[in-house]
């Protein structure tokens, strides 16, 4: 399993940190202010080009304790799915209820995890080597990087009910396409 941070500049010491704790094995700073999209695509690009499988972080991103012996259990559980070690409040509003239900269904059957139609947050996330290709030959520029991503993958998406990593919610680096400012809360719902 490799660790692949994404950064933008603004954020260096946050994301030194991190690379630091989790013994990250590549940081990609956003030196120019490119924006997510272009960031993340050059994660993967880089995730195509390794024999492990890689997880991608964004540098505001609070791993639990344990994080890399939970995430390794994880992707062991599921080597061909795509993996969202992040389930956060707030944002995207229209997923907030499914969420909460997939939530309570899940307490009733004891299921440790929940799936969504699509990677609803960049926060932290794995894409199965085998379909980092796929991935990268389906991907559109003008998405936020969270849904080019998901969108690219083009299926369901597993989350663990208990996310391994937390949101630092500061200010976001990038206006969003919708310029609609971001007043909500965005943590995770429950931390392993």
């Amino acid at each position: 399993m490799l660790i692949a941070i994404v950064a933008h500049h603004s954020r260096r010491t946050m994301a030194e940190e991190l690379a630091s704790k989790l013994e990250a094995d590549i940081v990609f700073m956003d030196e120019h202010s490119a924006g997510a999209n272009s960031n993340h695509l050059r994660a993967l690009r880089w995730a195509a080009e390794q024999s492990d499988r890689v997880i991608i972080i964004e540098e505001d991103a609070l791993p639990v304790e344990g994080f890399r012996d939970k995430a390794q259990d994880w992707l062991a559980r599921f080597p061909d799915d795509m993996l969202s070690f992040y389930l956060g409040t707030g944002r995207p509003p229209q997923y907030q209820m499914q969420i909460a239900e997939r939530l309570i269904v899940a307490d009733k059957t004891r299921a440790d995890y929940i799936t969504l139609s699509r990677l609803i947050h960049g926060v932290c996330y794995s894409v199965p080597p085998e379909h980092v290709q796929r991935v990268l030959s389906r991907w559109d520029n003008s998405k936020p990087a969270d849904y080019a991503v998901g969108d690219a993958w083009g299926g369901s998406v597993i989350y663990p009910c208990y996310s391994l990593v937390d949101h630092a919610d500061g200010e976001p680096v990038e206006r969003h396409p919708d310029s609609a400012p971001r007043t909500e809360s965005r943590r995770a719902w429950r931390l392993a």
